[in-house]
């Protein structure tokens, strides 16, 4: 049964995280803390130690005060820096670097393609579906939640999270 929740539980916040962000340009707090409590119950689960349940909590308040210095800065909206934070509490020291260097390009490209699409006349039909005239509007952000969550899934299937998985039904 924890298997499967292991299998379940971050995908699902992930994609659950970019389609809330790409059709309300909000990822909700429930997903972050969704994230956080399946950490806290699988970690225990797996019999992850304290000391490296205390180096995930570590890096994830890391990423949490960079990312409001991005928020300060404009860079980032809030449901996104909270996201990458409580990813990372899943991802670890070894697989929150290149997490985060696959979110950047992802959303580098989204940024570019969302520009793209912003300097060219939408179709009035369109308009009137609400997200995509948000979306096309030259004064909303960009919903990074869109890059966020494959990326976080992209990384995760190398973890110890699907290596203890994999060892479980192997065995």
């Amino acid at each position: 049964m924890m298997e499967l929740l292991i299998l379940v539980v971050f995908p699902l916040a992930m994609f659950f995280a970019a389609a809330s962000d790409l059709l309300t340009m909000t990822i909700p707090n429930k997903v972050s803390l969704i994230l956080i409590f399946g950490f806290v119950i699988l970690s225990w689960f797996i019999g992850m130690d304290i000391q490296a349940f205390a180096w995930h909590w570590a890096l994830a308040g890391i990423v949490l005060v960079c990312g409001f210095g991005f928020f300060a800065a404009g860079w980032m909206g809030g449901g996104d820096v909270k996201l990458a934070a409580a990813t990372s509490l899943w991802l670890g020291w070894e697989f929150t670097l290149p997490y985060l260097a696959i979110a950047g390009f992802m959303g580098g490209i989204l940024t570019i393609l969302i520009m793209i699409a912003r300097s060219k006349e939408l179709p009035l039909s369109l308009y009137k579906i609400k997200w995509i005239s948000r979306l096309h509007a030259k004064n909303e952000g960009v919903p990074y939640g869109i890059a966020l969550g494959p990326a976080a899934v992209l990384v995760y299937q190398d973890t110890p999270w699907m290596q203890y998985v994999f060892n479980s039904v192997g065995s």
